[in-house]
């Protein structure tokens, strides 16, 4: 493994742990600042947008320098997010902060996954972005645990300060191991737009918004569903989101090497699965040791599509990967929030706690259409020349 791949999963970690914490810090802001809750709670949707923005805008703006320069900026934007939050006297600024944060985090991921696939040989790149994004599942296991309880026990903002510190420690990681490399000759902010006259980049981005936004409509309102229909106590959430956690780095181990071996049958496989768990949760949800059971198993499910639906946006791309890659991941949270945004519509319209689960069945099998029409589409003729695993710079 190139020792470049820890300061990437290292950042991942971080960012990660920045963009989940907060939701487990939620009272204590809301307390502090003078807020209610649910106003505290836009600074998760304000984190979203601020992705969302800055995934493809801060990719465009960086597509003629070279990408270890890139990421560099990045963490330092990271950094000065979070030291903004942290030092915030008020919730305007909090949210400054959390924007600002969350403006380098698209990119990161998208340029970061360009930056490790090109570390290693072709047949291995799935695995090497699977190493990126272990330190975001990590980050589920072991950040946001960590972090919520330093902000209960010493202040919500000696979390942003610990987060900072490892900010830090990425970008000396990223300055000393990732490898400088110049632009490619010939490659352009024109040729990175150029990707996405093509459908089958849309086809990935469109599988990755429905997949993911499956996993989050449920995801979204575990909490609820677990303390009202399986009857688990409010303290005990917290030891379910860690089996879901170890479920997600489990899937996203078993994603990479998957994608490696056969990348659209890796994407069918866990697309369909997730939509089976998902239906299999609305029946599992009514008795703890099922429903626990089966947060683990769905932890495993989401996040086995993540490095495959990477990969697969970064061929379709060819040799300009950078702003689709990082268009993926705005795909990603667009399908967070739209996913969350569906299964509270079901609760509000008295459809039941569990009613979210059947959203996400459908949205992942939607997903899974998607990956199938994309299939077929390699199939055809035209297609059949269209290199799949593109020289990456």
């Amino acid at each position: 493994m190139p020792v470049a791949l820890l300061a990437l999963a290292i950042a991942a970690f971080g960012i990660g742990t920045t963009e989940f914490v907060i939701m487990g810090l939620l009272p204590d802001v809301a307390t502090d600042l003078g807020v209610s809750v649910p106003t505290a709670g836009l600074l998760i949707s304000g984190y979203a947008l601020g992705v969302v923005v800055g995934a493809p805008l801060l990719t465009a703006l960086g597509s003629k320098v070279p990408r270890k320069t890139v990421l560099t900026g990045l963490m330092v934007l990271f950094i000065a997010g979070n030291l903004v939050s942290a030092l915030a006297p008020g919730y305007g600024l909090l949210m400054t902060g959390r924007v600002v944060a969350a403006l380098s985090h698209g990119a990161f991921f998208g340029v970061g996954s360009v930056v490790a696939a090109s570390l290693v040989p072709p047949s291995r790149r799935a695995s090497a972005i699977a190493i990126m994004f272990a330190g975001l599942t990590v980050a589920n296991v072991l950040g946001v645990p960590a972090g919520t309880a330093l902000g209960q026990q010493f202040g919500w903002r000696s979390t942003f300060w610990a987060v900072s510190v490892l900010g830090v420690i990425a970008l000396i990681g990223v300055v000393a191991l990732v490898p400088s490399r110049p632009v490619a000759e010939g490659h352009s902010l024109r040729s990175e737009l150029a990707v996405f006259r093509r459908p089958q980049v849309w086809l990935a981005l469109a599988m990755t918004a429905l997949g993911f936004g499956g996993m989050f409509a449920a995801f979204s309102y575990i909490a609820p569903m677990m303390t009202e229909v399986a009857g688990f106590s409010s303290g005990a959430v917290a030891w379910l989101l860690v089996l879901f956690g170890g479920g997600l780095v489990v899937g996203n181990v078993i994603g990479g090497r998957s994608a490696d071996r056969a990348l659209m049958p890796s994407l069918y496989v866990s697309l369909a699965v997730l939509a089976v768990v998902l239906v299999v949760f609305v029946f599992t949800a009514h008795a703890q040791l099922p429903a626990a059971v089966t947060i683990a198993v769905f932890g495993v499910a989401g996040f086995a599509a993540v490095p495959p639906l990477q990969a697969r946006v970064m061929a379709k791309a060819g040799d300009a990967p950078a702003l689709a890659s990082a268009a993926n991941i705005a795909a990603f949270n667009l399908g967070n929030a739209g996913g969350s945004w569906l299964g509270g519509l079901a609760i509000a319209h008295g459809l039941g706690y569990t009613a979210p689960n059947w959203i996400g069945a459908v949205l992942a099998a939607a997903g899974l259409g998607a990956a199938l029409l994309s299939g077929a589409l390699d199939r055809r003729p035209a297609h059949r020349t269209e290199p799949e695993i593109p020289a990456l710079h």
